[in-house]
């Protein structure tokens, strides 16, 4: 029965306006105690406490959240320490995990393959480097691997990485293309700029991917800064994510987590979720240019990803690293392709 509503509430609440969650979601709650309004009050006091309403600048809306210098989160890493054994059942807390490979592997491949060629047939990645942040249990990384790309896996937790090792270790074509180390993206940064790492040099990878990451980590000012260090100047920066709106806050935390239960409750904290346009912003202070947005909407009934218009939920966002120190008689195409980028980021 709640599973019929949820479907319905998915679907639906694209056509509808933000302003009407409330009285939409109230709906699916009318039989529990679950009281809405005392959700809509606790949200708004959550962004009193914090002193920054949804009207303020981006500037403190970042700042307010990268002060701690580096991105890990000590309880998300304890929550997700407790589902480290989890990360390959396929029906499981990892089901929609599984199930956006269907998207967000094409949506890599072909953004990559758009500059450069690909030159093996069957590995059209073949030649590139590739670094995951935050993999988990490698559910983006093996296929990553398999189109060819070396790829490097990184988590912060320990258990995690000890799944994905063995998942890998299954498949002997994964054995030369994907590897996995135990550490956070600035631990990574800094061993590679004192040149301690055993892997690819500072600033070596075409390509970086944290999908499902931004939302759960302490400081993106830290992720941001760090991302810029180890990719190649024109290399990709890929990231998919979660909106900060009242819909993501009615149907990712209140619906999904206390009401279905489709995610452990928990999960995800909406002050840690981020805007497609606060995103850009930060990036952009970081060198990135934001080369394309797009939404994505899960079904809950049939368990599958689509691309949608609307960004007010989660997001797909790919951003290109600009190249450092350009030439004197490079600035004037440098600043022409990036008039042309900012054209296309919608």
């Amino acid at each position: 029965m709640y599973s019929n509503k949820f479907g319905r509430l998915v679907l639906g609440l694209y056509s509808r306006k933000q302003s009407s969650v409330c009285g939409i979601a109230q709906g699916c709650a009318g039989r529990s105690s679950f009281s809405w309004t005392a959700v809509c009050k606790e949200r708004t006091l959550r962004l009193q406490r914090g002193g920054c309403p949804e009207s303020h600048a981006a500037s403190s809306q970042i700042s307010s959240r990268s002060a701690s210098h580096t991105t890990v989160d000590p309880d998300e890493v304890r929550r997700f320490q407790s589902l480290s054994g989890k990360w390959w059942d396929e029906q499981g807390e990892f089901a929609a995990l599984h199930a956006m490979n269907d998207l967000r592997v094409p949506f890599i491949r072909d953004n990559l393959l758009s500059v450069h060629r690909a030159r093996h047939p069957g590995r059209p990645l073949a030649g590139l480097t590739i670094l995951d942040v935050g993999c988990g249990g490698g559910l983006l990384t093996e296929p990553l691997g398999r189109l060819g790309a070396e790829v490097l896996g990184i988590d912060p937790v320990e258990d995690s990485i000890g799944t994905a090792r063995l998942h890998s270790s299954y498949d002997p074509d994964l054995r030369d293309r994907v590897s996995y180390k135990a550490c956070s993206l600035e631990e990574l940064s800094a061993e590679e700029e004192e040149g301690e790492s055993e892997e690819l040099e500072v600033s070596q990878y075409d390509a970086i991917v944290a999908s499902e990451v931004v939302e759960h980590l302490a400081d993106l000012e830290t992720f941001a800064f760090c991302c810029s260090n180890v990719l190649k100047p024109g290399g990709s920066l890929f990231i998919t994510t979660i909106n900060k709106t009242n819909l993501s806050y009615a149907l990712g935390i209140v619906v999904a987590e206390q009401l279905l239960r489709i995610v452990p409750s928990g999960t995800h904290d909406w002050e840690k979720f981020i805007s497609p346009e606060e995103l850009e912003r930060l990036l952009e202070s970081n060198g990135f240019s934001v080369q394309s947005v797009q939404g994505m909407l899960y079904n809950p009934l049939s368990g599958a990803w689509s691309w949608t218009n609307s960004t007010a939920i989660n997001y797909a966002l790919h951003a290109v690293k600009v190249r450092d120190d350009p030439l004197p008689d490079q600035t004037e195409e440098s600043s022409s392709y990036q008039d042309g980028s900012a054209d296309t980021h919608r």
